[in-house]
């Protein structure tokens, strides 16, 4: 079961005793964006996450949350703090050929890759004392990956709350127990579907079975190995094709283990169009609606603001650092972890200018034209 948080949160952190936080109001907010930067949650999976909060990562988190607010009521960019979440992106490569996706359409015009084990673990030695969260994942599956799980075994070591999203085609009985044995903290299995049928409209090329034996995998190397990680999550796509299955997806999570199910809305990137026939009917798991002219357009207004530019971003595969996980191709490439640091480009011209330039006028930048900052982007 999902749970909200109370306003009291427990966490123990090197060096201190046990202390129990009430939260001002202040904090409180602060404490549920950080929870928002992981999607939805449940319990043990909460606990296992504030697990991973030091002093320094919370005093972090509460100057980047604080120069948001501040940028905000004063309309102009301001930033203290480094990132405490960061999409590491461990290749481009799929296997699938999934509409709506860069990876699976093979239409990117930046290089495609893999990314370097020794770049990664020095970038995360730089990081490591202010960043809480970590995403194995931008674009591609991240199990093609030969070194993916030496990686997120790495991030572990340095108690990062790592978590990944996986198409789940390569969970042998070998990756499976690896993955358990790695650290990992929440695995995200792509299952948009519970029929072959229905499951590969979208999932182009995919295998529904593989799908649910390496489901299997996982649940039962968790059960041998006594690990309650990772936190096994069941990510159902709410498209056209397949939004008379949510019921039954909750009923085959049950059956396997999974610990939980999140109903995601789709991005569509021509939803004037919808080409490929996508949004749903039921309006409730779709983005957009359709106007007085029966045009879809996005539910939500586009406020210049955006707390994702305060608090995250991504570093492709080969060391460029974009804005967010809207930029696919890394047209907004604001600096370069080959040559400089994260915290030279956090706090450089480029970025603040970009800062700069969505806080006068989100609608009139590309990749936040169709974004679901503001949106509920996750439905029961």
């Amino acid at each position: 079961m999902t749970h909200n948080f109370d306003r009291s949160v427990w966490f123990v952190t090197p060096g201190y005793e046990k202390h129990n936080l009430q939260l001002t109001t202040l904090n409180f907010f602060l404490f549920r964006c950080i929870f928002d930067l992981m999607g939805r949650f449940h319990y043990i999976d909460a606990i296992n996450f504030a697990g991973k909060l030091t002093f320094r990562r919370v005093v972090n988190a509460i100057k980047l949350w604080s120069s948001y607010r501040l940028s905000r009521l004063l309309n102009r960019p301001i930033q203290w703090g480094y990132p405490i979440s960061v999409s590491f992106e461990p290749t481009t490569s799929c296997n699938l050929r999934c509409p709506e996706c860069p990876s699976g359409m093979r239409s990117f015009t930046r290089a495609t890759g893999m990314l370097e084990k020794n770049f990664f673990q020095q970038t995360i030695d730089a990081m490591h004392k202010e960043l809480l969260y970590l995403i194995f994942y931008f674009q591609g599956e991240p199990y093609l990956h030969p070194d993916f799980l030496d990686m997120v075994q790495y991030a572990a070591s340095k108690k990062i709350y790592t978590a990944t999203s996986t198409n789940a085609h390569y969970l042998t009985d070998e990756k499976a127990k690896a993955t358990v044995e790695s650290g990992l903290d929440r695995l995200i299995i792509s299952i948009d579907g519970t029929a072959q049928d229905v499951y590969s409209q979208y999932r182009v090329g995919g295998n529904l079975e593989k799908v649910i034996e390496g489901t299997k995998r996982v649940v039962a190397w968790k059960k041998q190995l006594r690990s309650s990680k990772p936190f096994l999550v069941f990510q159902f796509l709410v498209v056209k094709p397949n939004e008379h299955q949510i019921d039954d997806v909750k009923k085959l999570a049950k059956d396997i283990g999974v610990d939980d199910v999140w109903l995601k809305t789709a991005q569509v990137y021509d939803y004037e169009q919808d080409p490929n026939g996508l949004i749903p009917e039921n309006n409730r798991y779709s983005r957009y609606k359709k106007d007085h002219n029966g045009r879809y357009q996005p539910k939500h207004k586009l406020s210049n603001h955006c707390w994702k530019l305060w608090h995250s971003n991504v570093i492709t595969w080969d060391g460029k650092v974009t804005p967010c996980c809207f930029d696919k191709d890394a047209q907004h490439t604001l600096g370069d972890l080959k040559t400089a640091t994260m915290k030279e480009v956090w706090k450089s011209k480029d970025y603040r200018n970009f800062r700069h330039l969505m806080s006068k006028g989100r609608k009139n930048i590309d990749i936040c034209a169709n974004c679901s900052e503001g949106l509920k982007v996750w439905e029961d």
